[in-house]
């Protein structure tokens, strides 16, 4: 029997890996991290953590930056199950109408964690997107932003799914912000995670519903 000490520090550990793992690209590394029904949710894919992995390799291979910076990790424990939260900092770089640039999103990691045959493994992924910016790398070149399309992309992302979309993903438009409905469905259903009940991906994709 380990002690919860312990587990929070697995935890931890687990978490630290999915970042520098998924960043080095040390993908074989990176599916440990997951239970193999793993789901996982970002603003330009939503589905099993063995596709993520695949299309992540495969924009790794097209120059496709994406990187991720770790704060403070908070860990609620029942039992075999864990909800976890991870300050964190998403960063990507890319070709802005001609401008390289680089967009820096703050937000937490919302993990749904489970401990299977003695080993903690993410279920389910879903960031919570609180603020983020747009800023050229050379600063004496400015890139012409869409003003109006800028304005319709969700808040707490927008430069994110701005230079996403304009890469060529499909950007969900609903994930959770600091605050709103969004964001409180996800905290009931990481209590209904922690009572043991079932949380699927599927709910997931429908932050809104009660």
């Amino acid at each position: 029997m380990t002690t919860e000490r312990e587990d929070r520090l697995a935890i931890a550990d687990l978490l630290q890996n999915w970042a520098m793992w998924r960043d080095a690209g040390d993908w074989e590394r990176f599916r440990t991290v997951w239970h193999d029904d793993g789901w996982m949710m970002a603003t330009w894919f939503q589905g099993p953590a063995a596709d993520f992995i695949r299309v992540s390799q495969e924009g790794w291979a097209k120059g496709v930056s994406i990187l991720h910076f770790l704060g403070g990790i908070s860990v609620d424990l029942a039992g075999n199950r864990a909800i976890s939260q991870t300050k964190m900092t998403i960063s990507q770089r890319a070709n802005v109408h001609g401008v390289i640039c680089d967009v820096v999103c703050t937000g937490r990691f919302y993990d749904f964690l489970e401990k299977r045959d003695g080993r903690w493994g993410v279920v389910l992924r879903q960031p919570i997107y609180e603020k983020d910016r747009i800023d050229p790398v050379d600063t004496a070149i400015v890139p012409k932003i869409n003003a109006g399309k800028l304005a319709a992309l969700p808040g707490g992302y927008r430069h994110l799914a701005y230079i996403q979309e304009e890469i060529g993903y499909k950007v969900k438009r609903d994930m959770p912000g600091l605050k709103g409905p969004e964001v409180e469905a996800l905290y009931r259903r990481g209590a209904t995670w922690l009572r043991g009940e079932v949380v699927t991906p599927q709910m997931l994709m429908q932050p809104l519903a009660a």
